[in-house]
This record gives C-alpha cells, structure tokens and sequence, in this order.
C-alpha cells in the first residue's frame, strides 16, 4: 500500500470553518483551548491532572469492569482498563453511532486516528499512559441514520419497529439481514445474534476489530456515570444556562461569517425511558416530555436528578461536556462537522469549570484497491485532479489532450476591442446608436460561447472511450459524486485484505491534517 497527501483545502470537501480552523486562523482561537499539536498536550496533561478526581477515576473502572464482564479481553485492553485508576493515565476519545457493520469508513478512521495519537502521545511523553476510547452513541434516538449500510455498491437496511435510545435495541433481527451480505461477516455475527442489546454488540465487534489495539470501549448510558452528571442536570434544568451560553458563542461565530452548526435549548436533556428518548420542556409549573402525557413536577424533576440520573440523557450540547467529566480526556477527534460544533461548546466548558479538550481532526482517507489503480493510470490524471467535479474533470482532461484549440478566448477578445471600435464611431453619428453596438456585442459574444461549448462537446464525444474510463473510476472512488469514506463501508476492503485496518495504522498520521490516498 501506498500513501501519498493531498491538502484539505484541495479536495473541495470542506467547509471554511474547518479549514480556517487546521489553518489556525487567528479569529478562531478563542473558540478553543489548544491547538492539536504534539506539544500543546504537555500543557492539556497538566490541566487534566490536576483537575478530574480520583473518584471518577474508581466509578469510571468499576463501570467499565461491568460492562466488559462477559466479554474476553485482550490482554491490552484489561490492562488499559485497569489503568484508568491511575493518575497518569488520560485519554483520546472519538464518539460515533452505533452504525450497523460500523457504517461509513469513517468510523474505522476515527478510530485508528485515536489509536495512533496514542502511540504518538507515549513516544512523546513515557511517563504517562494514553487509552484510544471509542465512545458509543448508545442513548441517540435517530435510527434512520444508523439502519443502513453500503457493501459494493448495494444498499442494506436493518428493519425494527424498536424506539427509544438505539442502545438499548434488541439487535437479533439482523440475523436476516446477515444472510444477505456476501463474503466474512463473522465479527458481526457473533455480535448481532449473542448479545441483548445493539451497545453490547457494537462493543463487541469493536473488540474484536481494535481489541489488540488496546481500544476501551465507554457506554456512558449507565446511572453511576449520570451521578458525576447530576448538577449540571440541576443548573441546565433548573436556571437554563447552557442555552445562554451557547448563544453567547453562535453571536460571536456568526458576527465572524461563521454559520452555528447546533443550538441550545432552554433544557438540553432528553427523558429516557424503555422505548423512548424524548425532550424535556418546561410548561408553566410543570415539565412537560414531548409527545407524551407524561410530566413532572419540580420537586419530581429534581428527585429523578438525584435518585434516577439515568432517566436523563444530555442533547448535543451537553454530551461533550458529560464526556469531558466522567473520562480523563485530553483531545476529542472527529469529522469536520464535530470540530466546528465544538467551537460554540468553549462558553459551557469554561462555566462548569471542565478542561475543554484539544479538538484532533480524525484522518480523512480515499482508499484505491488493485484493479481500481490499474484503471486510473491509464486515465493519465493526477491524484488531484479526481477531486474535481465530473463535468470539470472532463472538460479539463479533454482540454489538456486534445489537437485541436478549442479556447475561443482570443477571438472573444478580439470581437470586443472591435466593437468598442464600432461604438465610438457609432455615437459620434448618433449617441443614441451606443445600447444597440452593446446588444450586438452581447448577441457575439454569446454566439461565440456557444461554438465554444459545440467544439468542447464534439472533442469530447472523439474521446468518448477514454472519458469513459475516467467516468469508471470516478464513480467507484466518489460513490454519488460524495467521497468514498462516508457512503462506503470497510467490508469493501476488509474482506479482500484482513490486514486492512493494520495497514491504516501504520500509514495514517494523526496530526497530520492531510486528505490520505492508499493506493494499492
């Protein structure tokens, strides 16, 4: 396998705010703490230090051992477990969906982008220890977006009736859809048709996939995790402060020319339940779930926060921050979306008193297999040029290959100093001749625009065959014209090549804020 970068910037996949953010552009800074560089998370280590309580430390371990209980353990992930207790011992965490079978590339990404940081982070600092943690978004209600996945082109749905936090489903039901997928599927097998639960599934695959690796896996759907929770419940509920906060910071984004990707509420928590996750409102002297009867009175509202945090789950204003308490964490990595969200979160941290985490763009990846690479060099593109537009890649190869000048740029020019000629005479008879010289011009030039486009398009149809081969490989690298790593899933690769995911590890460079092509 190959590597070679191309610039972020290049891909035309990325929106401004994210890239003025790896290009640290100084209006931005004040939206965070510290930029991912190597040496920043000396200072990160420090901070989190001296801030998260041994305590959390104890219930982090002791909730973990229970969820790990029926699992085997690599001999790395007990002890990563184990030293969480430590307190010299910090994190790197991504969060995603609990996609079926992992969902978009991406996801693998995320996570061996925090395996890597790891590894880096040790090299850097020995004395301390780094746990790659892939945080489950096991109380998300929104199943639509993780009941399908894309294998070769084909679309797979997972079918259920369940509602509620996506967790807690039963995921036995995809025994059908396992039948339909060609090719090893055993990791999901064992996860889909042995486990109660989606979050003991997902957690089970992750294990087998990255156990070796060291990766802990962190369901954060769980009363005693809530407890560290419960006065943030208090205030949020209660006094509606993340709502001000929040806006504090779109006010100054959008004053910027930024756009806010999320927006509080005057209450960021969600009533959990058997079968639903539903928001809390606020009506008159009562609480109010939505699209429910059910409510609550303030003395019930602040006996569920004491006595039944986990009836309670934070929205995506407040899982960050629910994140940052309950784990030893120094950096976040996600998508491009998930870091320009962050930035409205710096006014949340800094009230709650909470360390806010380096923000590490995850590795961003388009995967080439044998086959695909042959077909692309004998398009004789550049690696760059395939991120262009279709119709701009087209056009740009035809113009670069063709005998022929199909450019009437020149011509254009030339038709423009002659009519401004012709004007000058025109009004010097009759001023009122000038807007008729003008129209003229316009009709030229867009006559000579046209014969422009009919020579572009009969030079390409003398290349057809060729444009074709581009078409090929085009559509097989940007699956509907998006990028690869967030419609296709890993099996793509994973099936053809067990060492896949080892093979991401050793080239993938998390801080380096590159697009990564791997070319086989």
């Amino acid at each position: 396998m190959h590597l070679s970068t191309v610039a972020l910037g290049d891909t035309r996949s990325f929106t401004p705010s994210f890239l003025d953010y790896i290009q640290k552009k100084e209006s931005l800074t004040r939206f965070y703490h510290r930029f991912p560089l190597v040496e920043n998370f000396k200072d990160q280590i420090d901070e989190k230090s001296t801030s998260f309580p041994q305590t959390n430390r104890d219930v982090l371990v002791s909730v973990l051992n229970g969820q790990y209980k029926n699992l085997i353990m690599t001999d790395v992930v007990k002890r990563n477990i184990s030293r969480l207790s430590d307190k010299n011992t910090f994190t790197v965490t991504t969060g995603h969906q609990l996609n079926i079978f992992t969902g978009p590339l991406y996801f693998i990404y995320k996570i061996v982008t925090v395996i890597n940081a790891c590894k880096k982070l040790k090299s850097i600092y020995p004395g301390k220890h780094f746990i790659p943690v892939y945080w489950m978004a096991s109380e998300d209600h929104d199943f639509a977006e993780i009941s399908y996945f894309r294998l070769s082109g084909k679309k797979y749905t997972w079918a259920t009736d369940q509602l509620g936090a996506v967790g807690r489903f039963n995921p036995k039901s995809l025994e059908s859809l396992l039948n339909e997928i060609p090719g090893e599927t055993s990791p999901f097998k064992q996860a889909y048709t042995k486990h109660d639960t989606l979050s003991d599934a997902v957690r089970y695959y992750v294990n087998e996939l990255f156990g070796e690796e060291g990766v802990v896996v962190v369901d954060a759907d769980h009363r005693e995790l809530k407890k560290e929770l419960r006065h943030v419940m208090t205030e949020d509920i209660f006094k509606n402060t993340s709502k001000k906060l929040v806006e504090e910071k779109n006010a100054e984004l959008t004053t910027l020319g930024y756009h806010p990707q999320v927006f509080a509420r005057d209450i960021n928590f969600f009533y959990l339940d058997h079968q639903l996750r539903s928001r809390l409102e606020k009506e008159g002297e009562r609480f109010q779930v939505v699209d429910t009867d059910i409510s609550f009175s303030l003395d019930e509202i602040a006996k569920i926060i004491e006595s039944e945090p986990e009836k309670l789950s934070p929205n995506v204003i407040l899982r960050p921050l629910y994140q940052e308490i309950i784990l030893p964490n120094l950096a976040y990595v996600g998508g491009p979306s998930e870091v320009t969200y962050w930035l409205q979160l710096k006014g949340v941290f800094d009230h709650f008193h909470i360390p806010f985490p380096i923000l590490m763009p995850r590795n961003f990846a388009l995967v080439i297999d044998a086959p695909l690479q042959r077909k692309f060099a004998k398009t004789g593109l550049e690696i760059n040029d395939l991120f262009e537009e279709k119709n701009s890649l087209f056009k740009s190869w035809v113009l670069k290959n063709t005998h022929h000048n199909l450019a009437l740029s020149e011509e254009m020019k030339n038709a423009s100093r002659l009519f401004d000629e012709i004007r000058q005479r025109a009004i010097k008879i009759d001023s009122t001749l000038g807007p008729l010289v003008g129209a003229e011009e316009k009709r030229t030039s867009k006559s000579l625009e046209k014969i422009e486009h009919k020579l572009l398009k009969a030079e390409k149809r003398n290349h057809a065959d060729k444009l074709r081969q581009i078409e090929v490989v085009k559509d097989a690298l940007f699956p509907g014209g998006g990028l690869q790593e967030r419609t296709d899933n890993f099996l793509n690769f994973y099936q053809q090549d067990p060492q896949f995911i080892q093979k991401l590890i050793r080239h993938f460079d998390p801080f380096n804020f590159s697009f990564h092509v791997l070319t086989y």
